[in-house]
């Protein structure tokens, strides 16, 4: 009867990025209405980045709102096992490592380039 009386394991708590941030204090955020997200849990390497593409917006010129995307059932949804990760109107252009301000505004800048027709 050992099979049915046996316990659950504790699922760990730490963030996907492997920096060892506690994942239960993660809360959802809205979609940016700039159309620039980050996905990951919130620790440091996410906010690092974060911080990357706002300074990098502002350069650019473009509003500096920046979503952040913590629940891992979207971040998968994008495809993205590895945060943090670059999200631009909808599109995975970086995930895996922190930017510098000058590759954030690159990535934004090739991301947000008009198509050719």
């Amino acid at each position: 009867m050992g099979l049915f009386s046996k316990k659950k394991e504790e699922s760990q708590n730490n963030c996907i990025c492997g920096c060892g941030a506690d994942a239960a204090a993660r809360v959802p955020m809205a979609e940016s209405p700039s159309g620039v997200q980050v996905l990951g849990s919130g620790c440091a390497k996410c906010s690092a980045l974060e911080e990357a593409v706002r300074a990098a917006l502002v350069e650019l010129g473009m509003e500096p709102v920046v979503g952040h995307v913590t629940d891992f059932a979207q971040i998968a949804a994008y495809g993205v096992m590895t945060t943090p990760a670059l999200v631009v109107d909808g599109k995975v252009v970086s995930y895996g490592k922190v930017l510098k301000k000058e590759e954030a505004k690159e990535l934004l800048r090739k991301a947000r380039k008009p198509q050719d027709a």
